[in-house]
């Protein structure tokens, strides 16, 4: 502004546009008047340069203003940069605790996972390793699970038999659909036996599982026939040492009334003889009172051993009938009556010679039982009774025996003590096991001495109990319980 300013009066001069103006500043005789042209460039120029000055006023203001903005929006903008700074800091924090918190549950995560995979891989290799088949099914029986042994016994390999129908995977299996949708209507196991006497034995359990929201079947499939012959020989076994034990026993209840009956006929016969002698050499009349005593005692001896014989006979009769309502202590009396004819000792000691307490509680109730059976327990507890009691060689010494008859708990409770030799604890053990004659030296009573065939009949035909007490110089007390139901 400032050169325009200078260069304004020679801009008028060299312009010929201007020369009317400059003719405006001359003087009569055509000279120019310089100092009225220097006041009037003076004027404008000051004019000009107020305006300038005036000009650069407001343009001060104008960029002072706009510097104030300028500011304004400056510390506006570090304000909000600020704020988005800590903005972006808390989320970068809050960012870094998610991804630890992410980082600790995929780290647990992949921990849970590994467990779950090697207990998958367990179970899979325990439902694989079981030496039965095992089969699973949805609801609508079709192969959800088929184990190692299951694709063995079937001939179909697991890829084959899985989302198929059970009957078509494996049509011979031996179980009937009615069945299975029975257990699975009822929700409850249910065991299936199926056999072919001799041959096999399957036992067939099936179960309901539920998986989630979704109800399954489960199938156990397992070949028993190993088990069954052997527990069937060993029943078989166990039947035949019973027998074995009743007929040894009743044969030396038997015995003694033989021997007895023989005996005495060789007495008569000697006796007779002697009278012979006599008779032929004395010709004098002989004593026959002799003769007569010991022919009477061999009746006795031979009614003895018929009522063995038909004591067994009635058992034999009555093993295996229905259970009946028995008053016991008539079943007990009865039970004394035979023994006072049947047991004795072969050392003289006979029942019907010993001692006998009874105790008896009123209004005891009928017991169901089978008869002859309890009769046999009674009969075996009263000679092993006998036979304890006729070890005792002290002095003074008189057998007895106590029976007592209580009603406690719904139950009878039953109590046979004898004051005889008592049990040591290695006969206690084995008081109840079988006895098997394993060569001719045996001794035969020893069967008579066990009561296993009294311990199977009360606790399996009538599902009772039976246990001892005993004490060597004291004596043995057993304690029977039937049940009332």
């Amino acid at each position: 502004m400032l050169r325009l300013l200078i260069l304004l009066p020679f801009c008028l001069y060299a312009n010929p546009a201007s020369a009317a103006l400059i003719d405006f500043f001359k003087d009569s005789t055509g000279a120019t008047r310089w100092q009225y042209v220097a006041n009037f460039s003076s004027g404008v120029l000051i004019i000009l340069l107020s305006l300038v000055t005036l000009n650069l006023f407001l343009s001060r203001r104008q960029a002072q203003r706009a510097n104030r903005e300028l500011e304004r929006i400056r510390d506006d903008l570090e304000r909000r940069v600020q704020e988005r700074t800590a903005t972006l800091n808390e989320y970068n924090q809050l960012l870094k605790d998610t991804n630890q918190l992410l980082e600790g549950e995929i780290a647990e995560h992949r921990e849970t996972t590994a467990r779950l995979q090697a207990s998958d891989a367990y179970i899979n290799g325990i439902l694989e390793s079981m030496p039965l088949v095992l089969i699973g099914l949805d609801r609508q029986n079709v192969v959800t699970h088929w184990n190692r042994l299951a694709a063995v016994v079937s001939g179909v390999n697991s890829d084959s038999a899985r989302g198929k129908n059970l009957w078509q995977a494996y049509p011979a299996i031996p179980l009937d659909p009615k069945k299975l949708a029975e257990v699975v209507e009822r929700g409850k196991p249910a065991t299936i036996k199926h056999s072919q006497r001799g041959q096999y034995y399957y036992e067939i359990t099936v179960y309901p599982v539920r998986a989630s929201a979704e109800l399954g079947v489960v199938i156990l499939l397992e070949d028993v026939t190993q088990r069954r012959l052997s527990e069937n020989r060993l029943i078989q076994r166990d039947k035949m040492s019973s027998m074995g034990e009743l007929a040894s026993a009743m044969a030396h209840d038997i015995e003694l009334p033989l021997k007895r009956i023989r005996d005495t006929i060789e007495s008569v016969s000697e006796s007779l003889q002697h009278y012979r002698s006599q008779q032929e050499s004395a010709g004098a009349a002989p004593d026959l009172q002799r003769s007569t005593e010991l022919l009477v005692e061999a009746k006795q001896y031979g009614d003895r051993a018929f009522e063995i014989i038909n004591n067994l006979l009635d058992f034999s009769r009555e093993y295996g009938d229905n259970k009946r309502y028995v008053y016991m202590p008539d079943l007990l009396e009865h039970t004394l009556e035979v023994a006072g004819n049947l047991i004795a000792e072969p050392s003289g000691l006979r029942f019907r010679d010993i001692a006998i307490e009874k105790r008896y509680a009123d209004d005891l109730p009928n017991v169901p039982c089978y008869v002859s059976e309890m009769q046999h327990v009674f009969l075996s507890l009263f000679r092993h009774s006998l036979a304890a009691m006729g070890k005792v060689k002290r002095e003074g010494y008189e057998p007895r025996l106590r029976l007592e008859l209580a009603f406690h708990y719904d139950a009878l409770w039953i109590k046979v003590q004898h004051n005889g030799v008592g049990l040591t604890g290695e006969e206690q053990d084995r008081l109840f096991e079988p006895y098997y004659v394993e060569n001719a030296g045996a001794d035969a009573a020893e069967a008579g001495r066990r009561l296993s065939f009294s311990h199977f009949i009360l606790t399996e035909h009538h599902k009772g109990q039976i246990a001892i007490t005993s004490d060597i110089d004291i004596g043995t007390t057993f304690h029977i319980q039937l049940q009332l139901n």
